[in-house]
């Protein structure tokens, strides 16, 4: 435990450092989308013949998606480069193993910070929800550890993925054939029933659409009574992605 928090507390000092600009950033994207998209698109939306989507206003509709899809990103910018660096560029890890920190503490300390990242952006996230008055209901506080608990579902396989890499070639790829593709048709802009049947499949497959789905009904006071399923997917995927980068991680670095 104090070897984890000892890696935990690595990341804590190298944030302090850059700290402004990341919660700039984490205030800036919502407040951009949230005005380009929820505010300048719904209200070409509430003109037409329906006016609402899932019976609330397109703003209401997007935000608790973009809350979720946020994490998502989040996750795949700190769970790529980053690990990357710190395997093979900077060795990182060969400096703290070098000391008596254990792989377990390693990834103990990198979960954690996943967490703790995620936590920022989903906290700084929900502030901005609450000035565009998107919030609607008092459990609506509940979408900051449905954003957490999706930002670790993709986080830790993509770990998982970045421990087996030597070249970066691996990561627009994630980009831009999982990353891209379920940010915009995994619910966040429009209800997954609209997608033709097979695309509706795939994505109940990944966190996204789940974390989506259980943040919506939490932001605007519905109930959802799929909640256990929302919650067993993401979960799923971070029990599995903690076994895989366990794994990954031993074999990259005792070698």
């Amino acid at each position: 435990m104090i070897g984890t928090w000892r890696v935990l507390e690595h990341h804590l000092m190298v944030y302090r450092r850059t700290w402004k600009g990341g919660m700039f950033v984490s205030f800036a994207s919502p407040i951009l989308f949230l005005a380009a998209m929820g505010i300048g698109l719904g209200s070409l939306i509430a003109r037409g013949p329906v006016r609402t989507v899932g019976g609330v206003s397109y703003l209401a509709f997007l935000a608790p998606g973009l809350l979720a899809a946020t994490a998502m990103q989040t996750a795949f910018v700190e769970e790529t480069y980053p690990i990357m660096a710190k395997l093979q560029w900077l060795r990182t890890y060969d400096g703290m193993l070098a000391t008596p920190l254990t792989i377990g503490n390693l990834l103990g300390g990198e979960i954690g910070w996943l967490a703790v990242r995620q936590a920022i952006t989903a906290i700084t996230f929900f502030i901005v929800l609450v000035i565009f008055g998107t919030v609607s209901s008092v459990a609506a506080v509940l979408m900051i550890p449905v954003a957490v608990l999706n930002g670790l579902a993709f986080g830790l396989p993509i770990m998982a993925f970045s421990a087996t890499q030597r070249k970066d070639k691996g990561f627009p790829v994630i980009g831009r054939f999982i990353i891209t593709p379920l940010f915009l048709l995994g619910g966040v802009f429009f209800p997954i029933q609209r997608l033709p049947q097979l695309a509706q499949v795939i994505a109940w497959l990944t966190p996204l659409a789940h974390s989506v789905a259980l943040a919506r009904s939490l932001a605007i006071g519905g109930s959802n009574g799929s909640a256990a399923i929302h919650l067993a997917v993401p979960a799923t995927y971070v029990v599995v992605g903690i076994a895989a980068a366990g794994i990954t991680l031993r074999r990259r670095l005792v070698q």
